[in-house]
């Protein structure tokens, strides 16, 4: 399971190191795409693998769903996490989720989410502040 939060950054060449305790469940290949609420998703082959059958059985009828899988899709890239476990994240993704040197990058379970630090940090509030929170959650069970 994927889980924890950590302070990071990129550098000149657009290489941004996986936290250590990440880079067992991704092994030496991941999937990097564009996520929701600007961010970018990292995920495990094997769960890439997952999101794949999902993806594949929404119906191809319906434009906005073609228009979000064409988006995802498009946006994927599949990548080699070298030897000092580095992953280089595309220009395109990079000015998408507005990072610039400082990044954070939180384990969800069953990927990984790549912030910038400011966008991270303006979430992190607007959630402190949220005061539906606690009565969406319960709808929810939690």
């Amino acid at each position: 399971m994927l889980m924890g939060k950590y302070n990071n950054s990129i550098d000149p060449k657009n290489r941004m190191i996986i936290p250590s305790k990440y880079r067992d469940e991704l092994g030496f290949k991941c999937v990097l795409t564009k996520g929701n609420d600007k961010c970018l998703y990292i995920y495990p082959m094997c769960e890439w693998e997952k999101v794949k059958e999902k993806l594949s059985s929404l119906p191809t009828s319906d434009k906005n769903i073609r228009a979000y899988v064409r988006r995802f899709y498009a946006n994927a890239v599949e990548c080699e996490i070298d030897k000092q476990g580095r992953v280089t994240i595309p220009i395109e993704l990079k000015e998408f989720a507005g990072i610039e040197k400082e990044l954070v990058t939180v384990g969800m379970i069953d990927k990984i989410e790549v912030w910038s630090r400011s966008e991270w940090e303006a979430l992190d509030e607007i959630a402190d502040n949220s005061p539906d929170l606690e009565s969406k959650l319960a709808e929810y069970g939690i």
